[in-house]
């Protein structure tokens, strides 16, 4: 197509993607090779039999949908929740809060959410749900018992969905630090405007 420019394979991202640009517009596709000779229009990426028979990356790939769709399954009150700060792990920031409170309005999630994460005690997870195994597929999953570089993590967030893992593996001693600083700001403002 002559509006696809700049077509380009990303060999080492987390997950398989092409960047290209489509009219000028900038554009990062992820990839999911799934074990189907053929892919129905109502395939259900929920199931965990989607996840048999591929690699790593594609089970990195599908989780992103994976993991909003189960961020809205496990919200008590969906409705309330006006919107989410940006990026999968605000949204489980948000989504864990409404689970703490889940009749609060949205005014109260606010507050609650600047409380909650001026307190919480990292490197303790933020997590949705259990962390779920799974006995024939045995993808490895988020355990810092087990795996001594999940130990590393300062700020560990853990996806919903089979095969859960921390999406905010990269945070440093020094991103904490500055994060906490700005929930402990947005408590005090909300505080003395309340």
């Amino acid at each position: 197509m002559e509006e696809v420019t700049e077509l380009q394979p990303i060999l080492d991202a987390h997950v398989p993607m092409m960047k290209f640009k489509y009219s000028g517009i900038s554009i990062d596709l992820l990839y999911a090779s799934v074990s189907l000779l053929v892919v129905p229009e109502d395939l259900d990426i929920s199931d965990l039999s989607v996840l048999y028979n591929v690699d790593e990356q594609t089970v990195r790939s599908l989780n992103g949908c994976r993991v909003a769709d189960q961020i809205l399954r496990l919200v008590p009150n969906v409705e309330i929740v006006t919107g989410f700060l940006g990026g999968v792990n605000w949204a489980f920031f948000v989504a864990r809060v409404c689970q703490f409170y889940p009749n609060a309005v949205p005014s109260m999630l606010v507050s609650r959410f600047f409380r909650v994460y001026t307190q919480w005690r990292w490197p303790n997870p933020v997590m949705l749900c259990a962390i779920e195994e799974d006995d024939e597929l045995l993808l490895p999953v988020w355990d810092p018992r087990k795996n001594p570089r999940d130990r590393t993590h300062h700020m560990p967030i853990i996806t919903p969905a089979y095969p859960c893992m921390n999406s905010n593996y990269n945070v440093s001693t020094s991103t904490l630090r500055v994060m906490m600083e700005q929930f402990e700001k947005g408590n005090k403002i909300y505080e003395v405007n309340a």
